[in-house]
């Protein structure tokens, strides 16, 4: 921390900063930091996929804890000018779900609420909003509810269109309503089995919130290491979030106010967390990731936390009904939420997306809107390299 507030970054106490971009590479050229940066801190990048020694969680950890500063910082000096009790926060550094559940708790604000799609992909949102109420010189009038529609603003599949996607390439399928459905699926869920989530409306944004989801055990003590290494096919530390029902989120986590997007982080709640021994607290780094920290193992992160998304009734009725569902079977309304993809493709949007990430990872069902599919009933899936020809039938 003191290296980089010496060297790379000057900050006041406003939140204003000016970064040394002597240090930096990505205004000019095709990567973010040079060889300067490199020698400040003894070395090159990481190169993809090998070790993570503890000079990464060193400059990890430390760039977020100069982050959180820098955010919490802009937030009292905005109250400050502004007297304004609500916060709206957008752009990238706005998808930093600590920093955010930092800003709520320690902040001056009553509440605080960030653009599920922060991201440079809100831009297109924002430049619509401009045009409609600044050319336009529409009327603007404030909602108290969820104007973004719980962010389920993208493409949804009709089923005649997706039982005719699944008997083009001879998929073995039931379809099922909802009454016989959801228990069978908490069920499934309750036995460490991994599914596919697919319903509704796509969701706008870098969250998968229940529309297109790969859903989990969170009481699980193995869930965390097989959807990363067998399903999203990246490093088994990464964490995942929990999806709850909003009306039972103050009884799991330390948080009495919605998180709908997955973009706010929070503590477990301390009867629901675990006390480490003497010996597990001598180990170190990722070694500890591998310890159960509380009763949901899959979705707590190594200081007790969670990013926690709330489900609503009024937003995804079907997705609040799952966890319903799996209360009833299981007194835990929690569930593993992570997006409907593998690393380096992006979330799926049709159910021909839906069908080749359940056929190519290790997906135990699949659920596209009332068509329920087991991966064990499935005609083997003929190797080419076109995918678009992978089903096709001879």
């Amino acid at each position: 921390m003191d290296l980089i507030l010496d060297k790379l970054l000057d900050v006041k106490d406003d939140g204003s900063f000016r970064l040394d971009m002597s240090y930096f590479n990505y205004a000019t050229g095709l990567t973010m930091t040079n060889a300067k940066f490199n020698k400040l801190f003894d070395g090159p990048p990481r190169a993809p996929e090998s070790e993570i020694t503890q000079r990464e969680m060193d400059l990890a950890r430390s760039i977020q804890v100069v982050t959180e500063d820098v955010v919490l910082k802009i937030a009292r000096s905005v109250h400050q000018k502004r007297g304004t009790d609500y916060l709206c926060l957008a752009g990238g550094v706005a998808l930093n779900c600590v920093s955010n559940g930092r800003i709520l708790r320690e902040g001056p604000f009553k509440d605080i609420w960030i653009q599920p799609a922060a991201g440079d992909a809100g831009g297109a949102l924002g430049a619509a909003l401009s045009v409609w109420y600044e050319y336009l010189e529409n009327p603007r009038t404030s909602n108290a509810g969820d104007g973004m529609q719980g962010s389920y603003l993208g493409l949804r599949s009709q089923p005649g269109d997706i039982k005719a996607y699944l008997d083009g390439i001879g998929a073995s399928y039931e379809e099922l309503d909802d009454q016989v459905l959801m228990p069978r699926l908490a069920d499934i869920l309750s036995s460490e089995n991994v599914l596919g989530w697919f319903q509704g409306r796509m969701e706008f944004g870098p969250r998968s919130l229940g529309g297109r989801s790969i859903i989990g055990d969170t009481r699980s003590q193995k869930m965390q290491s097989v959807m990363n290494l067998k399903i999203k096919y990246r490093e088994s530390f990464r964490p995942f979030a929990p999806a709850v029902k909003a009306e039972c989120v103050s009884d799991w986590f330390e948080i009495d106010r919605r998180s709908p997007y997955m973009l706010l982080v929070a503590p477990v709640k301390k009867e629901k967390c675990r006390t480490m021994t003497a010996e597990q607290e001598k180990l170190f780094g990722i070694e500890k990731l591998n310890i159960p920290r509380s009763e949901l193992p899959s979705i707590t992160h190594v200081d007790y936390s969670a990013r926690i998304q709330t489900v609503h009734e009024d937003t995804n009725p079907r997705f609040h009904r799952l966890l319903d569902e799996f209360e009833r079977a299981t007194g835990c309304p929690v569930l593993v939420n992570t997006s409907f993809n593998v690393r380096g493709e992006p979330i799926v949007c049709s159910t021909e997306d839906a069908y080749r990430c359940f056929m190519r990872t290790e997906m135990d069902y699949l659920v596209v809107e009332n068509f329920f599919l087991s991966k064990d009933d499935q005609p083997e899936r003929k190797e080419t390299d076109d995918w678009r020809t992978e089903y096709a039938l001879d």
